[in-house]
């Protein structure tokens, strides 16, 4: 008997014959015949089954790739740092997007986003005040999130107002559709049309929707200040990061005062803007360098 058979076939044919049929036969014989019958069966198998195998080794290639392809694509998502712009005190500024995006930031504000914006998401952060137009991208949409307010949009032009120390948070819509909600009923989405702004209590999380001028909420833009009635407190805080001064309302009884006025600020200095407020003669002022202090008549 040859010495090149495989083990396979030693081991089939050991266990197929019986010593008695073995004295019957030509060994060398018998085991040629069985090795063609084993190839004949061998061939017909590979005929039924070699698609499924074809098939089982491209989507072991296909899964392969795909969970390789993930694991990298969140390697390189870890990898991504952010990218942080600021509007300092008394100024403005203005940038545009990876995506095509431009943002108007108001000043004393914050915005920031990943490196890797537009590879997955679109997504911003942003403390203070920004005026958004959004590039439209059906496949990613676009979301700006504060701590008190989540806005998810495609794409449209909307005014997002949330500063630390302002009670309440707005947006406003200028053109498109937004959904937003509050952190605290994230379940609770409202849609926003043309021509509307929804307030967030930042203490509740509730949300309030109105008809509006949002004309008005974007004025800041071209360095205008327009008050249509907003409470003292507010005002005073607009006037602190638009001058980059320190404003001191030294009795509480002023804080009930609303106001209207339209201001542009590279034409009318903050002494201005205060003369024009107290000759309402509701409040008086006293000024020292960078220090204001707002007081009763």
């Amino acid at each position: 008997m040859s010495d090149n058979k495989t083990p396979f076939e030693h081991e089939i044919w050991f266990s197929s014959v019986s010593d008695e049929t073995l004295a019957k036969y030509d060994k060398e014989a018998a085991f040629s015949a069985f090795k063609k019958r084993v190839r004949s069966q061998e061939s017909k198998e590979t005929k039924r089954f070699g698609w499924l195998k074809y098939a089982a080794a491209v989507a072991a290639v296909v899964a392969i790739g795909y969970f390789s392809f993930k694991s990298g694509q969140s390697n390189v998502e870890s990898a991504f740092g952010d990218i942080v712009i600021e509007a300092p005190q008394g100024s403005r500024t203005q940038m545009t997007l990876p995506d095509g995006s431009k943002v108007w930031l108001n000043a004393g504000s914050v915005i920031s986003y990943s490196q890797g914006f537009g590879y997955t998401v679109r997504s911003v952060r942003i403390v203070g005040e920004g005026y958004f137009e959004v590039a439209h991208d059906e496949e990613q949409p676009f979301s700006v999130q504060s701590d008190n307010v989540w806005v998810k949009v495609l794409g449209t032009k909307f005014n997002f107002r949330d500063y630390p120390s302002d009670p309440e948070a707005t947006v406003s819509l200028s053109e498109g559709s937004v959904a937003m909600n509050s952190p605290k009923h994230p379940a609770d989405d409202q849609l926003l049309k043309p021509g509307q702004r929804a307030t967030v209590d930042k203490r509740t999380g509730q949300i309030r929707v109105e008809n509006y001028e949002v004309a008005n909420s974007r004025q800041w833009t071209n360095g205008r200040l327009i008050f249509d009635g907003q409470p003292l407190q507010e005002i005073v805080n607009t006037l602190e990061r638009s001058y980059n001064v320190r404003i001191t309302i030294s009795d509480k009884n002023l804080l009930t005062l609303r106001f209207y006025g339209d201001f542009l600020r590279q034409e009318q200095t903050l002494s201005e803007v205060l003369d024009a407020l107290a000759s309402t003669e509701k409040i008086r002022y006293r000024q020292e360098g960078k220090n204001v202090t707002l007081y009763h008549p």
